[in-house]
C-alpha cells in the first residue's frame, strides 16, 4: 500500500482589481479608526481632552502608512 502524496497548496494570488482597492481603504479606515477610538477612550480615561485623541490620530496615521506600503508592494 502506498501512502499518498500531500496535496500542493499554490501560493497565495493577489487579489484582483477591485478586491485589492477594498482591502486597501478598509486597512486606511480600520488603521485611523481605532486609533482615534483608543485616543478618545484615553481622554475620557485620563482627562487630557484631546491630547490623547491627537496622539492616536498621528499613530493611526502611522499604521495606516506602513500597512498601505505593505499593501502596494506586493503588486510592484
Amino acid at each position: 500500500m502506498t501512502t499518498p502524496e500531500p496535496e500542493q497548496t499554490s501560493p497565495p494570488r493577489d487579489l484582483p482589481g477591485l478586491a485589492g482597492f477594498a482591502a486597501l481603504g478598509t486597512t486606511i479606515a480600520g488603521t485611523v479608526g481605532i486609533g482615534v477610538g483608543l485616543g478618545i477612550w484615553a481622554d475620557d480615561v485620563f482627562k487630557t481632552s484631546p491630547i490623547c485623541l491627537v496622539i492616536g490620530l498621528l499613530l493611526g496615521c502611522a499604521a495606516a502608512t506602513v500597512s498601505t506600503i505593505a499593501l502596494v508592494r506586493r503588486y510592484l
